[in-house]
């Protein structure tokens, strides 16, 4: 039930460095066919895994790991052996990784939090984030129990994008619509993005990369860039950084939209 890539893809593009996370491997609601593609036309010198890459945490209350799911572990080590630095930060739903910091798996450095510095010299900071998430911190059951319901939320939201593709409308994230239609979601995202960029300042950098509450951001808070790389659940999205050090949010299921509307209009000026 994932969308249907297009025939006709956009050529492949080399970034300085690519900031992924919230991917959820171990569960239905990854939209492993859309990162596949994602991965097959991005490439980077570094490319950041920025937590909850493997959701542990699913995976110890049911068993789900089709083959995409390992297609996906195989394309990054493949991009590892290439010459891909990549960095692995846990997050939450991955923190049994947490407990091998310093260590390499096929390549794959495992670190706490790390600094980058853009081709700018922009020195920003790397944290998944949930430890400037009160529920989580403070109260892990109740993180628990709202992770339920946000897996029905997923579980819905992947069935009516299955009739939006059979009517041939491209992928939308109705979770993450409903999120921004909730109050309190609406402050809690604020409340996040003011405390990571609180943290960045205290540690006297330009800015943070984060990611843990599956919503793309790129804005200024009190001089300091908040970057959030989004989710592969909900709006499949990523961080990039081209070469000149320039920063730019892809929203992957819209640049597919974009190149299947310009086929269209291609033939139809053809016919």
């Amino acid at each position: 039930m994932r969308e249907e890539i297009v025939s006709r893809q956009p050529e492949t593009r080399k970034y300085r460095s690519l900031f992924i996370s919230d991917t959820h491997l171990g569960t239905k609601g990854f939209q492993s066919e859309l990162f596949l593609d994602f991965l097959k036309h991005h490439d980077a010198e570094t490319i950041y895994l920025v937590g909850d890459i493997i959701d542990f945490w699913r995976l110890k209350r049911t068993w789900y790991w089709p083959q995409q799911h390992n297609d996906v572990i195989q394309k990054l080590l493949r991009k590892g052996r290439k010459g891909a630095r990549i960095i692995y930060v846990p997050g939450n739903h991955d923190e049994f990784l947490r407990g091998y910091i310093g260590t390499h798996f096929g390549g794959i450095e495992v670190m706490r939090r790390t600094i980058h510095t853009t081709a700018k010299d922009e020195r920003l900071l790397v944290i998944h984030g949930d430890e400037f998430d009160v529920v989580v911190r403070y109260a892990r059951w109740l993180a628990l129990l709202g992770d339920v319901g946000y897996e029905f939320a997923l579980y819905c939201n992947t069935h009516f994008n299955y009739v939006r593709r059979k009517l041939g409308f491209p992928y939308w994230s109705l979770s993450a619509w409903l999120k921004l239609k909730v109050k309190n979601a609406v402050n809690f995202i604020g409340e996040f993005e003011q405390a990571l960029a609180a943290e960045a300042s205290r540690m006297d950098v330009h800015g943070v990369v984060c990611g843990h509450i599956h919503h793309a951001a790129d804005r200024y808070l009190e001089g300091v860039r908040y970057l959030n790389c989004g989710d592969w659940v909900e709006s499949c999205t990523a961080l990039a950084e081209r070469e000149d050090g320039t920063l730019e949010i892809i929203h992957w299921p819209v640049v597919l939209d974009t190149q299947r509307r310009h086929e269209l209009e291609a033939e139809q000026a053809a016919a």
